[in-house]
């Protein structure tokens, strides 16, 4: 429920980018700057958010997530200009930060043997998430307003907190020696440089940077050039997350199985497909079409994750995934401001083939990725 809520809403936020545009009156580059402060700072509350997970448990830390979430939605819903809507998705996207790396540690520890499979079915209800709660707060926001679909989520995480307080054990992995120093920073440093670990994490950085840009502008893509209607573009957007609840299971337990190297492949190829093809579609059936290839892309973390945490000792299990997860998303939570600006220059369909660029380069990077 705590992943199903903080990954869904952050996706509500394409889904009515075009309705707060029309409110605060912004141009598709300030759209992309929202985005991009809203993964910024979840990008930034990773390592921070580690490092508590392995001081104080990784179930104390998610249950402080999703009850502090809920106040920063209150404050995104009453922004009463660009400034303050600005400064509350920050703040919202730091609250969320707080669930995302102790989660995949959690499952690590919890099920050391099948973490790719625990991995890609937690990932999947995040989908479920993204599916259902994109088009329920755009049905909303057409009956009402904008402020109402994210306003609906509010005591959503207020049960959430409750329910992980009540039934998610507080620490789940070995209990840091030591909060912060000199030697566990080197200690961390060296872990995550290993080798197979920069391998991995360089092909996360890569498709991360299309992921935030193809989820970022999907919905407002598909009204603005393709011509289509709010509510199908939400229903779209919910579709290509749907396909998520199956490629996310399936391509854990496919690591689980057959080792990263073959379904990580597998991914990229179809993500590199549907990328290439998607700017010449016309209608309403080859668009759908497209985007079961294009919902790869939510596939290739239920791999690349697990085999990250994997490689990473216990004891900094949190911390050294957080230092990697703050990397790579304080680099692609550029791409929605960059793919805003090109579209606003009437480059949108380019913006697509300069993600299937990124997607080649890490079919490439996918050749020297050793064995599990």
């Amino acid at each position: 429920m705590g992943w199903f809520l903080s990954l869904g809403v952050r996706m509500v936020y394409p889904a009515l980018l075009p309705r707060i545009r029309m409110t605060y009156g912004m141009t598709l580059t300030t759209a992309g700057a929202l985005l991009t402060a809203l993964w910024l700072a979840y990008a930034f509350g990773q390592l921070p958010a580690g490092m508590l997970a392995d001081r104080v448990g990784e179930g104390r830390v998610m249950m402080v997530s999703t009850l502090v979430s809920a106040g920063t939605i209150t404050l995104v819903v009453t922004a009463q200009s660009t400034a303050l809507l600005f400064v509350a998705t920050a703040l919202f996207g730091l609250t969320t930060a707080l669930y995302g790396v102790a989660r995949f540690t959690s499952l690590s520890n919890l099920y050391p043997e099948n973490d790719g499979a625990a991995i890609g079915l937690t990932m999947g209800a995040g989908d479920m998430g993204n599916a259902l709660l994109p088009p329920i707060a755009g049905f909303i926001t057409a009956m009402l307003a904008w402020q109402f679909g994210f306003g609906m989520m509010i005591p959503m995480f207020l049960l959430a907190g409750i329910g992980i307080w009540i039934y998610v054990p507080m620490q789940m992995s070995g209990p840091a020696r030591e909060f912060l120093s000199v030697a566990k920073i080197r200690y961390v440093l060296s872990s995550i440089g290993q080798p197979d670990i920069l391998v991995i994490a360089t092909i996360q950085v890569l498709i991360y940077c299309v992921w935030q840009a193809l989820t970022g502008f999907y919905p407002t893509y598909l009204i603005e050039v393709k011509g289509f209607e709010a509510t199908t573009a939400g229903i779209l957007f919910g579709f290509f997350f749907a396909l998520g609840m199956v490629i996310k299971p399936l391509s854990g337990a496919s690591y689980d199985r057959f080792d990263a190297r073959a379904p990580l492949r597998v991914l990229l190829v179809a993500l590199l497909v549907a990328l290439v093809i998607l700017p010449f579609t016309t209608e309403l059936w080859m668009v759908i079409a497209v985007t079961v290839p294009l919902s790869g892309v939510l596939g290739y973390s239920a791999i690349t994750l697990p085999y990250m945490t994997g490689g990473i000792p216990e004891d900094i299990q949190n911390t050294g995934l957080g230092t990697l997860r703050t990397s790579y998303m304080a680099i692609g939570a550029l791409s929605p401001t960059l793919v805003g600006s090109l579209a606003d220059h009437d480059y949108f369909d380019e913006a697509f083939f300069l993600m299937a660029g990124l997607v080649v380069v890490a079919l490439a990077v996918s050749l020297k990725v050793p064995e599990k």
